[in-house]
């Protein structure tokens, strides 16, 4: 994103095209509506000043001033506490607690396995991560067709994870059937945010033509 004020952005991302982890990321700096400057990575080569900031040159990366931030949900919640209007986690400490282990079984289940595939040189998810997505979403559709979202009627944290993994279910060859119309009909609320939009990266647009 550039500045739209004249301003030089404060804020740095250090963000790859296809890496699922980088667009969680954008996706929150745009709920925030924040100026930053997305320093596209578009290969495995990293530039030398990501090798400065971040011991293990990889994507996401945040700069802010002199702060560095690696780690998806380090950095989410640093931009949730830094950037608090609007809220994207819970007031409550219990509700807080209930998203930050949603978050981390949506990592460890699906998103881990996801990361690992090089969706830049059409490398294939494998048949057991598929179907574990695939039953995943599946076991949670009930859920969407009593509240709006993952926490809730409200927009949060949780969402900003899920709605890049959605996104990339074509590119991964991963189908859901009829059964999980309301876990679809969640991904489109998502899709449809200007927020989510406006993070899709070049290559991103391109999985879903």
């Amino acid at each position: 994103m550039v500045a739209t004020t004249g301003r030089k952005p404060i804020m740095t991302l250090f963000s790859g095209g296809y890496c699922l982890q980088s667009h969680i990321c954008r996706v929150v700096l745009f709920e925030k509506e924040v100026e930053y400057h997305n320093e596209q990575i578009e290969s495995s080569a990293t530039p030398n000043e990501m090798a400065e900031f971040n011991p293990y040159n990889e994507t996401p990366t945040l700069v802010d001033r002199s702060l560095v931030l690696y780690g998806t949900q380090i950095i989410c919640e640093y931009l949730d506490e830094r950037l608090p209007h609007p809220p994207l986690m819970p007031v409550d400490p219990v509700n807080r607690g209930r998203a930050r282990l949603m978050i981390l079984r949506i990592q460890r289940d699906w998103l881990e396995a996801v990361g690992s595939v090089d969706l830049a040189n059409n490398k294939k998810l494998d048949s057991a991560a598929k179907q574990s997505i695939r039953d995943g979403l599946i076991s949670i559709s009930p859920v969407f067709a009593e509240q709006t979202h993952m926490l809730g009627n409200e927009f949060s944290i949780v969402d900003c994870f899920m709605g890049p993994l959605l996104w990339r279910l074509p590119i991964l060859k991963v189908t859901l059937p009829k059964q999980a119309a309301p876990a679809l009909n969640y991904a489109e609320r998502l899709f449809a945010r200007p927020a989510f939009i406006a993070s899709l990266s070049e290559a991103e647009n391109e999985m879903r033509g």
